[in-house]
């Protein structure tokens, strides 16, 4: 119920005020009785004309009845209505509203338990539906939204939950606005804000995401020793028919892992032969960086 505005309670002091001044600045035979009937009938206008003087903000609209029967909708602004016979039932909002509301510990398609949170927004289109049509509106979509998130929710997997969200608010978008358009309310969108689920669950969730991303680690690496494995395929098959390449080969390997890392390293005799290392010769072009071909400097003789 709205209440009186100022400018009603303006109009009516300034009525009494006129009434006592047309009382008292009369002729002498209207003073006595006559002054007090004067008073009386002021005092009752003053209130008639005040209690008629309504005024709607631009965003409402009024819902005037009249004797219990819907008479029209006025506003926004100043507005007159007949007092006793007329009165003002709905001060009916027409901005966008939001509301939020709850699901609690509902099962999901795959039986989880979870709470979602989420936003309506919401605005009246047809003032005379929302009075008429309903008894407190607000309270009506309120519940309407609860029940089909639960609805909503009943039929949902858990990871289509969690990962389409816009999806869902669609889904509840539609469902709730084919609910309240008989009421002449119309739903704007709906917002999922939150899904929670329980703390067990979180951590057999992350259990099974790290398991996913070793399993992956894991493919991608085999993938990666079946790609070596095939390109030294192909490098064995350039050095088969290549004797002379696959000498040089293991030679450069040898002396650059000598080179590198400054270490002993054991070499099977079955390479050495192959490389031709196993004589003196070899040894000394190995640690001169020459091949087994080439043949190293002779040291020079002592003059006698």
């Amino acid at each position: 119920m709205k209440t009186r505005s100022s400018f009603s309670v303006l109009i009516f002091f300034v009525i009494i005020a006129i009434g006592l001044a047309i009382a008292y600045t009369g002729n002498n035979e209207l003073k006595g009785a006559s002054t007090f009937i004067i008073g009386v009938i002021t005092f009752l206008l003053a209130i008639i004309v005040s209690a008629a003087i309504k005024i709607a903000d631009q965003w409402e609209k009024a819902v005037v009845l009249r004797l219990g029967k819907f008479q029209s909708l006025r506003g926004p602004g100043l507005f007159m209505i007949i007092p006793i016979i007329d009165t003002v039932a709905y001060w009916i909002d027409n901005r966008v509203i939001t509301t939020s509301f709850t699901a609690e510990k509902t099962l999901t398609k795959d039986t989880v338990p979870v709470d979602v949170d989420a936003v309506l927004f919401w605005k009246v289109l047809d003032s005379k539906k929302a009075a008429l049509e309903i008894a407190e509106y607000k309270n009506a979509i309120n519940w309407a939204s609860q029940t089909a998130l639960r609805d909503v929710i009943g039929k949902t997997m858990l990871s289509e939950m969690l990962e389409g969200r816009d999806k869902m608010s669609v889904q509840l978008q539609k469902i709730i606005d084919d609910r309240t358009e008989p009421w002449g309310i119309k739903i704007i969108s709906v917002e999922v804000k939150d899904v929670n689920i329980p703390s067990s669950l979180q951590d057999a969730m992350s259990m099974q995401a790290q398991a996913e991303r070793e399993r992956q680690a894991r493919v991608i690496l085999g993938d990666s020793e079946r790609q070596v494995a095939e390109k030294f395929g192909e490098a064995a098959k350039t050095y088969e028919n290549n004797p002379v390449a696959l000498h040089l080969r293991a030679m450069n390997m040898l002396y650059e892992g000598l080179k590198t890392n400054s270490t002993i390293v054991i070499v099977p005799s079955s390479a050495l032969e192959t490389m031709q290392l196993g004589g003196l010769a070899g040894m000394t072009a190995l640690t001169m960086g020459l091949t087994p071909d080439k043949k190293a400097p002779e040291p020079p003789k002592k003059q006698s």
